[in-house]
This record gives C-alpha cells, structure tokens and sequence, in this order.
C-alpha cells in the first residue's frame, strides 16, 4: 500500500523556493530517513506531509489531501517535532487523562507501560523532568497513539547520546511494525542508520538521492586503495576520493565489488559519507554550470 505519494510538490516563501518539483513514494511499513543540510527543505517537506502548509504540485497521504482532509488524516498520522513542546506545569497523571479525552486512538495502558522503563513518575510535573525525560515521555504518548505513520523531525535534537540511544531503541523495538510507516529527519545520521528501510537526500528543495538500504548498499563502493593501485582505480572515475589517515578511499557508482577488490579494500560506504560525497558532486557540478 501507498502511504505517502508527492508529485511535482512546489513551496516557495517569498523568491525562496523550499520544494522544487519533488517527486516522492513511500510504500507502508517502511522506515524513511530524509537527509539534508539546514535550510534543504526536510521540515518543508515534513508540514506538506502533516498539512502544515499549502503547497503546489499533488500530494497524498492514505490517499487524502493533507491540506483539505487534515482533520481525518490526523487519525492515522502521529507527529513528534524537534522540541518536545509540553505545558511545564502539568503532571503527567494529567497528560495521559488530557490525551485519553482528546484522541480516540489513544491507548492509556500502553503509554503507562512505555513510561514504567522509565523513572518517569506519573506525580511528575514537566518542569521536574530533564530534557531527555520530556522527549522520553513525549514519545511515550505519541507511541500510545494507533496510528498507521510516524513522523519525526529531528526528534531527538540536544539530546546526549544516551538519551537518543534510547529514545530510537523504543520506537524500534515497541513501535514500529510491519504495518507501520516511519519518515525521520536527523543529523545524528549514523544513530538511524541501521534501522532505515530507504534514504533520501534533499538539498536546495530537491532530491538528489532516493533509494533503498538494500540498492545503496549494491550500489555504492568504497576502497581504500594500495598506493600503485591509485592511479588505475582512478581511471575508473570515483564520484569521489578523500585522504585517511594518508590512505586514498575512493567512491564508486555502479561498478562490481570483485572488480574494484583488487584496488584495496572494499567497503559500503557509510550514509553519512555517501551524503557528503552526493552533495558536494552537486555542488560542484553547480559550479561548473555557473561558469
């Protein structure tokens, strides 16, 4: 089943344009890192989804218009932003009875049972819990909640690394399930690496890379290349090469893993890696068209 699926979505601010003819399909039960330097067009992209903003161009979510039909679709949307907003002076007790009465789909006992791995109190007021334990409670309700996508803007921003340890190992592990779909942003690439289904990459309002785990890791090599090999395997047009710790590691598109071993040693490249060797190509390129 189709979950998400954008055609030609345009946004613009003014002269800025924040989406440029985005094309985009996310099938269900799949997890969708969306990755982009700051001012992309991730959070853009994001409110399109939930609704948040009038947008040019065709989008559909389980099939409805996010911007008519946002009230219906909010019933099977759920959405963590990257500050965990919450009334300091509220108990948690009162939170879970406030979330009971507004949302239909909402599940007391499974978000009581979320929070009892946490030393979350339900006499806790906001204002006594740190900044991990407000994302922790946040997400706690928000996992409460029946609903069939799960957005996530770089939720867990400022957050130490325990904290975001914890907060992706609950929503892999008591969340998400093969009826389930996920779109994530983040910085902390190498933290959701390992639980994404697909990637994509957006820089200046546009897709750049847009792919499955299993197509990046067939797709993509990188060598770190003996010495008197480099001249050879650069014959073989890297996308990119960068210099460890004085050792050469190219990055190929497209060319077979036993034909590039005999340069060195072979690897897939990290998201975070593959993300920087992506846009600096285009920016690159960019540059040469400007010339």
């Amino acid at each position: 089943m189709t979950v998400i699926e954008a055609r030609g979505l345009r946004k613009t601010f003014g002269s800025t344009v924040a989406l440029d003819g985005i094309n985009l399909r996310v099938e269900e039960g799949r997890i969708l890192g969306i990755i982009g330097p700051n001012g992309a067009g991730k959070t853009t992209a994001l409110n399109a989804i939930l609704g948040l903003t009038p947008y040019q161009g065709e989008m559909r979510v389980f099939g409805r218009d996010p911007w008519t039909e946002r009230d219906e679709l909010m019933r099977d949307v759920a959405f963590v932003a990257d500050v965990a907003v919450l009334p300091r002076w509220i108990k948690v007790s009162q939170l879970l009875e406030y979330m009971v009465g507004v949302h239909p789909r909402f599940d007391r006992a499974k978000a009581e049972g979320f929070l009892a791995k946490t030393n979350i109190r339900n006499s806790n007021r906001v204002r006594e819990l740190s900044k991990g334990m407000v994302a922790q409670l946040h997400l706690a309700l928000i996992m409460a909640i029946d609903a069939r996508l799960l957005v996530l803007d770089e939720p867990t921003l400022g957050l130490d690394i325990l904290y975001r340890k914890q907060f992706y190992d609950s929503l892999l592990n008591d969340y998400f399930d093969r009826s389930r779909t996920i779109v994530v942003t983040t910085h902390q690439v190498e933290e959701i690496e390992n639980i994404l289904t697909d990637v994509m990459f957006i820089n200046r309002g546009r897709i750049v890379l847009n792919c499955s785990m299993e197509e990046l890791e067939s797709r993509y090599v990188e060598v770190t290349v003996h010495p008197e090999q480099l001249a050879t395997a650069r014959a073989f047009k890297p996308i990119q090469e960068r210099q460890v710790f004085g050792r050469s590691m190219l990055l190929f598109d497209h060319l077979e893993r036993q034909q590039l071993a005999a340069f060195g040693e072979v690897r897939t490249p990290s998201i975070a890696d593959l993300f920087v060797a992506v846009i600096s190509n285009q920016a690159g390129e960019a540059q040469g068209a400007a010339r």
